[in-house]
């Protein structure tokens, strides 16, 4: 890593809530959320079941399996907003399908007088998938499959289960997975690379000293195998 670099933080984000609509007063039932610093993994994440104070329709316990009964000892979000805040911080929310998930936590903040979570700050990837894969179908099922990652503990959905399939999705989708070396700097515009992450700005540094004699013999020696090979021996 450079030294004194600061690796992005992006915040992958996932609901379940009791229906469709937070204006007709269905409710949050569980946040997950999972962090990426740098486009990997940390380790960090936040969960929480939420007692939503209503009855849990039987549609869509059927999606998430979570019931009333479950639910009934749980915090509810009044309880857990401000670990919520301080987790999700300041950082960009990646979020499969954003505005619904962001209309229910807005509806929760605005039930308890915070401020509305901006739009802008979500990066929404469904809107992600759909230009990377136009007409094809942009579920997070979908993609998983399209990206072979496991669905197999997936027989229902959860937000944290789903945010973690979610982190890997995105990773994909972004190639944070298999990132170029950035040769193609020169593109501009939407097809431009983003920053190197840390680990290819270790790859891309230069060499602090010169190969030795014996390296540059065992490089000559291999390229006779190869055929065009892109790294030629330079005699000086």
């Amino acid at each position: 890593m450079v030294e004194g670099a600061v690796m992005k933080r992006e915040v992958i984000l996932d609901t379940e809530t009791t229906g469709l609509d937070p204006a007709s007063g269905h409710r949050i039932v569980e946040i997950g959320c999972i962090e990426l610093a740098g486009g990997i993994r940390s380790g960090a994440f936040f969960h929480s079941y939420l007692n939503p104070e209503r009855d849990i329709p039987d549609e869509a316990t059927r999606v998430h399996g979570l019931t009333a009964q479950f639910l009934k000892d749980k915090p509810v979000f009044a309880e857990k907003v401000d670990d919520f805040l301080a987790f999700i911080a300041e950082d960009p929310l990646i979020i499969h399908n954003a505005g619904f998930d962001l209309r229910f936590i807005n509806a929760e903040m605005a039930r308890l007088g915070f401020a509305p979570i901006p739009f802008v700050r979500a990066v929404d990837t469904v809107s992600l998938a759909r230009k990377k894969f136009p007409g094809a179908s942009a579920s997070l099922d979908a993609l998983c499959k399209r990206f072979q990652i496991d669905l197999s503990a997936r027989g229902k959905h959860g937000a944290l289960l789903d945010a973690e399939l979610l982190a890997e999705v995105y990773l994909e989708l972004t190639g944070g997975r298999q990132a170029a070396l950035a040769f193609d700097a020169g593109r501009v515009g939407a097809d431009a690379p983003g920053p190197a992450s840390p680990a290819e700005q270790a790859v891309l540094a230069a060499r602090p000293f010169p190969p030795s004699a014996e390296e540059l013999a065992a490089h000559a020696a291999l390229l006779k195998y190869l055929k065009n090979p892109l790294w030629p021996v330079h005699s000086e």
